[in-house]
């Protein structure tokens, strides 16, 4: 605690009875210093973007004194999810902050009795460099009114990593992947043959590569009803020859061991690290770590699409995670959780965020913070992003499917069977289709 010198010291010689008085009435009335608020922040990040989180939490406490916020790092968000449900039915203490997936139902997140939606805090604690870089249309963790639910703080969109170093070892000229399906097939063989037999290609994410993002990045809906926002009847999957010619082309791309079947637990993105991988689709929540690899040279590009479907490829849709404030917290704590948000929300640390990590830019401030530096030897990293800048056509805003985190773990499944080589593309689709409708109909 600073004590700031409140009376001058007498001249010369010890004070009197009154002037000792006088000082310890001072002394003793003093206030005492207020303790620090405390607020805890639960969260699930690869090591790489879990660093950069810590660092920024460091400055912030360096960086004043009333609000303390300390962290708690999960190994996978449903670890995460798992404990919080635990400890929110046990009426135990949780976090001011957890990190949770938007998995395409905001909603019904909102709707669990441990939440609280941030729009209802921001009423009475607004933050001032709220100038959010991803719009309200895009769905991303808002209700059906366009309130904002969460902090969105960890928004990313699947891209298309690849290996300079390999494209060049193959002879192709210029060292990029092409935009289109059919012309990235005839690379990967080149790949195959020249570079990285073993991995032209893999994914970590093959629900969003090749179902969610086929139709956004083709301008097609992905469901009826335009993607579930319109008309009141239950919408459905319609996959036509469009999904299955594509899920056959993937099928024998595994065949041909032209792409590895798609691997979890970081094993894919690890791959690419070690440049076994010519070519990764994944998110870009990866970008930082791939970027902090001196050994790995890569650059970025848009997923492909199919020019007989659309002239112009869309962009995929926005996914990810955010902060989500619990329900039940004190009113200093609320507005200490906000007042820690807000320190994120500043342009200089929103701006770290997002060239550390690869997520999607917090504010529009971050994104022309940051200058052309960052976007050297990154491929078209920056004019990907720049496209959410812009309003989204109806078919790559949103979709909203109630069940939809069940419906994508089937979908999940089903991929897998398929690309085992365990089912054919036109019965795996009317399998996934079929069990979609079934799954919407659940409470």
């Amino acid at each position: 605690m600073k004590i700031h010198r409140l009376f001058g010291m007498p001249r010369a010689g010890v004070p009197g009875a009154a002037g000792v008085a006088a000082l310890a009435a001072v002394l003793l009335g003093a206030t005492p210093a207020r303790a620090a608020t405390d607020v805890q922040v639960w969260y699930a990040l690869n090591p790489h973007n879990e660093k950069a989180f810590e660092k920024l939490v460091r400055q912030f406490n360096r960086d004043q004194d009333d609000v303390k916020v300390s962290l708690k790092s999960f190994d996978s968000p449903d670890a995460l999810e798992a404990t919080l449900a635990e400890r929110a039915a046990k009426k135990k203490d949780i976090p001011q902050l957890v990190q949770l997936d938007d998995n395409r139902a905001p909603e019904a997140l909102e709707g669990r009795r441990y939440v609280k939606p941030l729009y209802a805090v921001l009423a009475k604690h607004p933050i001032k460099d709220d100038d959010w870089f991803v719009s309200a249309d895009n769905g991303f963790v808002r209700d059906a009114r366009g309130r904002l639910l969460a902090f969105p703080y960890m928004v990313e969109i699947p891209v298309m990593y690849y290996n300079v170093t390999a494209f060049k070892k193959a002879g192709l000229q210029p060292a990029v992947p092409q935009r289109s399906w059919e012309g990235l097939q005839g690379q990967l063989v080149d790949l195959a043959n020249k570079a990285t037999r073993n991995c032209p290609a893999t994914s970590d994410q093959p629900v969003s590569i090749n179902l969610e993002n086929l139709a956004a990045v083709n301008n097609q809906f992905y469901a009826t009803n335009q993607n579930g926002l319109k008309g009141k009847a239950q919408p459905a999957f319609a996959f036509d020859t469009v999904y299955v010619r594509h899920l056959s082309l993937m099928i024998s791309w595994v065949r041909s061991e032209l792409m590895v079947k798609p691997e979890y637990d970081s094993r894919a993105t690890q791959r690419f690290v070690d440049n076994e991988c010519a070519v990764l689709m994944s998110e870009s929540g990866n970008l930082g770590w791939f970027k902090d690899k001196n050994t790995l040279e890569f650059g970025v590009s848009g997923l492909p699409y199919y020019p007989q479907v659309t002239k112009t490829p869309g962009n995929p849709f926005v996914d990810g995670a955010a902060l989500w404030l619990t329900s039940g917290q004190t009113a200093d704590s609320e507005k200490a959780s906000v007042q820690f948000l807000g320190w994120l929300a500043k342009p200089d640390n929103a701006a770290a965020w997002y060239q550390e990590t690869g997520f999607l830019p917090l504010t529009k401030q971050a994104f022309a913070g940051t200058g052309s530096s960052y976007y050297k030897n990154l491929g078209d990293w920056r004019n990907l992003v720049a496209a959410y800048s812009r309003p989204q056509p109806a078919t790559g805003r949103t979709f909203k499917i109630k069940n939809y985190p069940k419906i994508r773990a089937m979908f999940h499944q089903t991929l897998q069977r398929a690309l085992n080589g365990e089912q054919p593309a036109m019965t795996a689709l009317s399998s996934a289709s079929s069990q979609a409708t079934r799954l919407m109909r659940e409470k």
